[in-house]
């Protein structure tokens, strides 16, 4: 069967699914909100399929598994080959403080660390922020500066955590 005649029965087959399977699905559970969008203001469809790309689209837009834009994950085999990764999550009050904690942690025989942010820093103010009175490096580490970021990472192995 050739490319194109596939696309056409996959358009066909698209087209009864959004007139079935997902009309019926709406009717009976209107969606939550007349147009989804992402954080950079394009349009959200209910499905997507290989119709929605071209030939040339694929490499730059999904690429290979291992390969940018990593769409398909980071590791070529991924789990095929290597196991979930268990890591340390953890963060609190100054990054100082965090960085002890982290070198701790691999001293112990941690390998991969996930960084606690707090309130604060999560959602973007500075710990001098009015906003941010009573919530500053209570469940995760401040970050307010590069210089913090590189005392949290100070004697922190990057290449091998």
């Amino acid at each position: 069967m050739s490319v194109e005649m596939q696309r056409d029965i996959l358009q066909s087959e698209y087209e009864q699914w959004i007139e079935d399977m997902y009309g019926k699905s709406i009717e009976k559970s209107p969606e939550r909100a007349k147009e989804f969008i992402t954080s950079s203001f394009s349009s959200v469809k209910p499905l997507y399929t290989p119709l929605d790309l071209s030939k040339e689209d694929y490499k730059e837009k999904i690429g290979f598994p291992g390969q940018y834009p990593f769409t398909r994950g980071i590791q070529p085999a991924m789990y095929r080959s290597r196991f979930w990764t268990m890591r340390q999550y953890a963060g609190f009050s100054t990054a100082r403080e965090s960085n002890e904690r982290y070198r701790y942690l691999l001293d112990q025989g941690q390998t991969g660390l996930s960084i606690a942010f707090d309130l604060p820093t999560q959602i973007g103010y500075d710990s001098d922020d009015k906003l941010a009175d009573g919530e500053v490096g209570k469940v995760g580490v401040a970050i307010d500066t590069l210089a913090d970021m590189e005392i949290l990472f100070d004697r922190i192995p990057l290449d091998k955590a």
